[in-house]
């Protein structure tokens, strides 16, 4: 059922999903590439997802000891603090925090050395809009309770709109 099909009922609450779901799921993006950045958290807006953004390792971290978050995408090769060394402040935290590396270079040899810096997914840069929604809603499932009133928003089918499309 689309949203359309969604407005035009009678009836909103025989609906088979709520509009609006109760839980929204928080991620942060960091990626210093302001294009980059700008685009992934309005997809991820237009996704039904609760984004923060942040342009570097140091201001990502400041937001996370602030806020709680279900998942940190985030870019490696950053001014100031690197993807992994965003992922080491977090491991010597002790939070748990799912995280996907969006990266044009993976530092293969650091994450093989330091297996400790858990990454539950690499997107390698460039990559699609498609890719990026389909990794963040695996990665968020793979890490969500059994609770059905909690799940990833359904962006299936939903066409993004012209001002996020190449």
């Amino acid at each position: 059922m689309t949203v359309n099909q969604l407005a035009q009922l009678e009836d909103p609450t025989s609906a088979p999903f709520p509009l609006e779901p109760a839980f929204r799921q928080r991620i942060l993006v960091v990626d210093d590439d302001s294009m980059i950045r700008r685009l992934n958290t309005e997809a991820l807006l237009y996704s039904g997802y609760d984004v923060d953004a942040a342009d570097d390792g140091d201001v990502a971290w400041e937001l996370i000891q602030q806020k709680n978050y279900d998942l940190l995408l985030t870019d490696h090769q950053m001014p100031k603090m690197t993807g992994l060394g965003l992922l080491r402040k977090i491991h010597a935290a002790r939070l748990s925090l799912p995280v996907i590396l969006a990266t044009g270079a993976v530092p293969q040899e650091e994450l093989e050395a330091h297996p400790w810096l858990q990454v539950e997914a690499i997107l390698l840069k460039p990559y699609t809009f498609d890719d990026l929604l389909a990794t963040v809603r695996n990665v968020l499932h793979a890490n969500i309770n059994e609770d059905p009133q909690i799940r990833p928003p359904d962006w299936t089918g939903q066409p993004l709109p012209n001002r996020l499309r190449f």
